[in-house]
């Protein structure tokens, strides 16, 4: 009877635990990993010694850093919900969209809050209103609006565990 018992709470806690975890998705493995952290991108990388800026230091001189190789350490607020092939950065005020490059790699769909190191190239690019909606689709709500702006497209995201 108490084994009974024990396989039975147990079953009740895996069911509890399973859902949350089912939810997840997890396209991309990392390419690189530590006792702290996973290092996501389409093959093995090392992070430049570079020293990261913020992303309000980023979006501050914008237009003089774009298609330049920038290291950037933000916060993920949002995260494509349908496969993490993109997410939203911010930082107070300041917000990016951080697509991956060449659509190589990508992010678990639980790192939102998570603060993250990242390479990428700022690009300015035109958003239109299709879209923007699918963004706004994907991410399952946010404030994604049509027009020009700047996007990050990353080629290593290092996220902690």
């Amino acid at each position: 009877m108490r084994n009974l018992i024990i396989v039975l709470s147990v079953a009740v806690l895996m069911l509890a635990v399973g859902p949350a975890e089912a939810d997840v998705i997890r396209l991309s493995e990392p390419v690189a990993a530590t006792a702290t952290s996973e290092t996501y991108a389409a093959q093995a990388v090392e992070l430049p010694d570079t020293p990261p800026i913020s992303l309000a230091a980023l979006m501050a001189d914008a237009p003089a850093l774009a298609g330049q190789e920038v290291v950037v350490t933000t916060r993920i607020a949002r995260v494509c919900q349908k496969k993490g092939c993109f997410f939203i950065a911010q930082e107070g005020a300041d917000s990016i969209r951080v697509s991956f490059k060449d659509y190589a790699f990508f992010v678990p769909t639980d790192s939102s809050g998570k603060k993250v190191t990242l390479v990428a190239e700022l690009v300015e690019t035109e958003l239109t209103e299709s879209q923007a909606a699918h963004y706004r689709e994907d991410l399952g709500d946010g404030n994604v609006v049509p027009g020009r702006q700047f996007e990050l497209v990353a080629s290593a995201v290092q996220i902690p565990k």
